[in-house]
């Protein structure tokens, strides 16, 4: 897969040297992510569980979902389920995510029945209810199609994947939306990663909670001159 990809390993689809190797099972463990969100805490000196444990999930759900949304985007699905899946990390901080089987007969029953089990274990870990935490992986699979699909050079195509597999994986994750904004496609967002709840993080720029026109305009600057 690495090899079809150009970038793989910025887009998360080689592990680092440096990496350790775990189980993606072990994302679906609630004493196992109580830990992982705990120390989070320490690194940004907040108890704040709940913004932790979204914060957490909006990169750990990114990593989660690169292997299948690179095996949509290249046309060679990859097997969603938590047993076939590896993930890679250095320093505590989840960088990659390996699929080690093709995808099985229900693609999105698999994808379906893995997030439900980890947005199980994040909403237990941080106090959450779990609909938002179905909207934050709603956003990373449509931000992981839209890397693969500048890495691709096909933009166009690998993100009109993101709202049928959203519609097949079902309620309760949204469909996931683009905005296109200065000639550049970007995710807009229907979920709040909870990162400006943390001591000196900042809003991000395509936050839902900020205005629409200011978001517009931040979006503007970021796709650079036409």
């Amino acid at each position: 897969m690495a090899a079809r990809v150009p970038g793989a390993a910025g887009l998360g689809l080689l592990a680092p040297p440096s990496s350790r190797p775990l189980p993606a099972e072990l994302l679906a463990d609630p004493g196992w992510t109580a830990d992982r969100v705990a120390a989070l805490g320490h690194r940004y000196r907040s108890g704040d569980r709940r913004a932790l444990a979204t914060v957490w999930w909006y990169s750990a759900s990114a990593v989660l979902l690169t292997p299948v949304a690179a095996g949509l985007a290249t046309g060679r699905p990859l097997s969603a389920r938590l047993a076939d899946t590896t993930v890679y990390e250095v320093g505590g901080t989840l960088l990659a995510g390996v699929s080690a089987a093709p995808s099985g007969p229900d693609p999105a029953g698999d994808l379906r029945d893995a997030l439900a089990a980890v947005v199980a274990a994040v909403a237990a870990a941080g106090g959450v209810r779990e609909r938002p935490l179905w909207a934050v992986a709603a956003d990373s699979l449509a931000g992981r199609l839209l890397a693969l699909g500048r890495a691709l050079g096909d933009v166009a195509s690998v993100t009109a994947l993101a709202a049928p597999v959203a519609a097949a994986v079902g309620a309760p994750m949204p469909a996931p939306r683009y905005t296109d904004v200065g000639g550049t496609r970007f995710v807009r967002r229907v979920s709040c990663c909870l990162l400006l709840r943390l001591p000196g993080q900042p809003t991000c720029t395509a936050c839902p909670a900020r205005p629409p026109e200011q978001r517009r305009v931040l979006l503007e600057d970021a796709a650079g001159p036409l």
